[in-house]
């Protein structure tokens, strides 16, 4: 049996990932956490997720939701992510991150904390997103340069970071597959009169819109056809899902910082 502790427990991925855990007989809650201010703080976390009473109050802190947990699970914001990960590391946690929008110092910060400890950090833990990630390397390295290769990511209208950590992961993937700089041939905009496209450039863009939960698109055309690699998440589910499985490969791991490449063995 896995002791589990959840961050932002009361927000839509938290209540879904104390679902997947309380759905999965070697997973256990037993610890839940958010933001001091949240009205949902002192509540029962599996009252609020919808499951029942499971004898666990949401803590307003990391420090104050105890230590009786083999692992965090993250998912917040990059800085309550970096902040958390301080924490885990003098509490000796295993950690799963699936924080989206980590980027620059804040995450060369949290992958030197993640290598203290076992850390699982992914922008996205879907299984399918992460055979995704596979193929689509495969697919850029066999159509090299005579492709060009746009990636299309849309998600609901309350969203903040743009493009998502999903499409910059994919973005990174045809590059380096393709032996290309996303920093230089990264395209993120186009309008006005902006010339032929280049044959380099890597194209990724985003819509914003409901409360679609993510699609990802990525497209390679050449002269004459088009390949089209697609992942549509129906809900949150398949998510949390993943997290709960990276949680239990992770605690039966050495230290060390992993993705859910390895997770899945796709490596």
């Amino acid at each position: 049996m896995i002791h589990v502790m959840v961050a932002g427990a009361a927000g839509r991925m938290g209540q879904r990932i104390i679902h997947m855990i309380h759905q999965n007989p070697e997973t256990r809650l037993t610890g839940a956490f958010e933001l001091p201010e949240h009205p949902g703080v002192g509540r029962d976390a599996g009252v609020v997720a919808g499951v029942g009473e499971l004898g666990v109050a949401i803590s307003g802190t990391l420090q104050e939701a105890g230590d009786q947990a083999d692992v965090l699970i993250d998912f917040t914001s990059p800085h309550a992510t970096l902040q958390n990960i301080r924490v885990a590391v003098d509490k000796g946690l295993a950690m799963v991150i699936g924080t989206t929008g980590i980027a620059g110092e804040v995450l060369k910060e949290v992958e030197t904390h993640a290598q203290k400890i076992r850390c699982v950090l992914a922008p996205n833990m879907s299984v399918g997103v992460n055979v995704m990630f596979k193929i689509a390397g495969e697919m850029a390295r066999i159509l090299g340069a005579d492709y060009d290769m746009e990636i299309l990511e849309v998600h609901h209208r309350l969203k903040k970071d743009a493009p998502s950590g999903t499409a910059m992961r994919l973005a990174q993937i045809l590059a380096d597959a393709s032996n290309r700089d996303l920093e230089r041939v990264g395209v993120y905009e186009r309008k006005g009169m902006i010339g032929e496209r280049s044959r380099e450039e890597i194209g990724i863009q985003t819509w914003r819109a409901g409360d679609i939960t993510g699609e990802h698109t990525v497209m390679f055309g050449g002269i004459g056809e088009r390949l089209e690699l697609i992942h549509r998440a129906h809900n949150r589910d398949n998510f949390a899902r993943g997290a709960v499985r990276a949680a239990l490969w992770v605690v039966r791991q050495p230290k060390g910082l992993y993705d859910m490449q390895d997770v899945l063995g796709l490596k």
